[in-house]
């Protein structure tokens, strides 16, 4: 009975741990799988999800501000940001309802919705895209919707009524941003704008009738104000017609009083007005007297004005003509040092060009010199080549020299024959060949040898030499 009871509380304690220990891990996994969701973000819970109320399933489960249970193995987790992003729409040339186009540039503020019945459809669409993919593709729909919304509307409704603008932007907007889980905070329409300027005519006709309703409302109260005046003004005339009435009254009591005393009163300023009369002819002839002497003055400080005035216009015009006189010199002289500069180029182009020119001939006759002495194989061979090839130009410049020798009569006393046997005429027509220089004489100045068929003197060389 021991030995059982000993065993049942082994038993039941190696069950207790068990049970401690399989607590202690539920419990480690529920700290560590235990997720909050912070404020500022959506928690989407996606794996396997437990169905809506009403039955139907549930792709994910989103959650904002709370926390969860993730489940291991069968659920996962990621998070939304709800933080707001700027969507900067420069729409140009928008069709209106007037079938006039206007660029209308605007900022929208989007953002990620946390409406529960809207959340589902961000998880659904939205998880894993970058910040700049959502932006786009709220930006594709901002730009449908506000064309669409541009196409039913005036452009005086869209100038003058902003609000009502904008809110028919949010309303449509905001419904199709609600199908990839966004939401619309704010549209602010920078500026409207048009090519064919009508938003500036309307701007400039609503400038013109505010001022023209000014005007007529300033001369609604300047008649207001003269009728105003004349009525005081017929106040006031009556309120003295009848003071005047009670005047004339007191007046005609007081006349007889006064008639009596105006003989006297005469009288007396007859007196006065004699001693007046003296007083002021004597005044007046004393002023006439400091006017003369101050208009004497005056004369004399204009004349002098005057004088220093034309002294100052001649002294001027005397500048400006000596100025214009050192103009004048200084541009010819510059038109004369830049044409003797460009004369100057001109000859030393042209003198530069001539030397290129006998520069390059020269150097051509120096390179044909040297092959035609390459050819040769000496300097002294190719000065024979060079003159045997100029022999005959040599030759026709010796007949030229006595062609035109005209000798209209020849006479020739004739004594017989010479000691050599040959008479005088022969000894006239051998000097004349001898005044030129023998071909032969000039072969041997060059070190070349007449041909055999030519030179006779030649041959009779050869034979000695035989």
């Amino acid at each position: 009975m021991n030995l059982l009871a000993n065993t049942g509380a082994t038993i039941g304690v190696i069950v207790g741990i068990v049970v401690g220990l399989v607590l202690i891990m539920l419990l480690l996994v529920c700290l560590v799988r235990y997720k909050k969701c912070p404020p500022d973000k959506i928690m989407v819970i996606h794996g396997k999800i437990s169905p809506n109320k009403d039955g139907t399933a549930r792709n994910a489960k989103c959650i904002h501000g709370g926390a969860a249970l993730i489940v291991p193995f069968f659920q996962s987790y990621t998070f939304l940001d709800l933080n707001p992003f700027s969507i900067s729409v420069d729409l140009k040339s928008a069709l209106s309802k007037q079938n006039i186009r206007i660029d209308v540039p605007s900022i929208f503020t989007v953002g990620i919705s946390d409406d529960p019945t809207v959340m589902q459809n961000a998880a659904v669409r939205l998880l894993g895209l970058p910040p700049n993919k959502i932006s786009e593709l709220a930006k594709d729909i901002i730009f449908g919707q506000l064309r669409l919304v541009i196409a039913t509307m005036d452009i005086e409704e869209i100038n003058t009524d902003r609000e009502k603008f904008s809110e028919a932007i949010s309303r449509n907007v905001e419904g199709e941003l609600k199908k990839l889980g966004l939401k619309l905070i704010n549209v602010n329409v920078t500026d409207i704008s048009d090519d064919s300027g009508y938003i500036v005519a309307l701007g400039k006709e609503a400038t013109a009738k505010a001022v023209n309703d000014a005007k007529v409302a300033q001369a609604e109260e300047d008649r207001k104000g003269a009728v105003g005046a004349a009525q005081a003004l017929m106040q006031q005339r009556i309120y003295v017609a009848e003071a005047e009435s009670k005047a004339i009254e007191g007046e005609n009591k007081a006349k007889a009083d006064i008639a009596q005393s105006k003989a006297l009163l005469r009288q007396r300023e007859a007196e006065s007005m004699k001693v007046a009369v003296a007083a002021e002819n004597v005044q007046a002839a004393k002023a006439k007297e400091e006017s003369y002497a101050a208009e004497q003055q005056a004369e004399i400080a204009r004349a002098l004005r005057e004088k220093a005035t034309k002294e100052a216009d001649l002294i001027v015009a005397s500048e400006i003509e000596k100025r214009q006189i050192e103009i004048q010199a200084d541009a010819e002289a510059e038109n004369v040092r830049r044409r003797a500069r460009g004369e100057a180029d001109a000859i030393y182009a042209k003198m530069e060009a001539e030397a290129r020119g006998v520069y390059e001939t020269l150097s051509k006759q120096a390179e044909g010199l040297n092959k035609l002495v390459q050819a040769a194989g000496s300097a002294d061979e190719a000065v024979r080549l060079m003159i045997a090839d100029k022999l005959e130009e040599l030759v026709a410049t010796q007949v030229e020299a006595i062609k035109n020798l005209k000798i209209d009569k020849v006479t020739v006393w004739d004594g017989g024959q010479n000691a050599e046997g040959k008479t005088a005429t022969a000894n006239f027509v051998s000097g004349m060949l001898k005044s030129l220089p023998p071909l032969d004489d000039l072969y041997s100045m060059t070190g070349l040898k007449m041909p055999k068929i030519i030179s006779p003197e030649q041959k009779d060389e050869e034979k000695k030499e035989d």
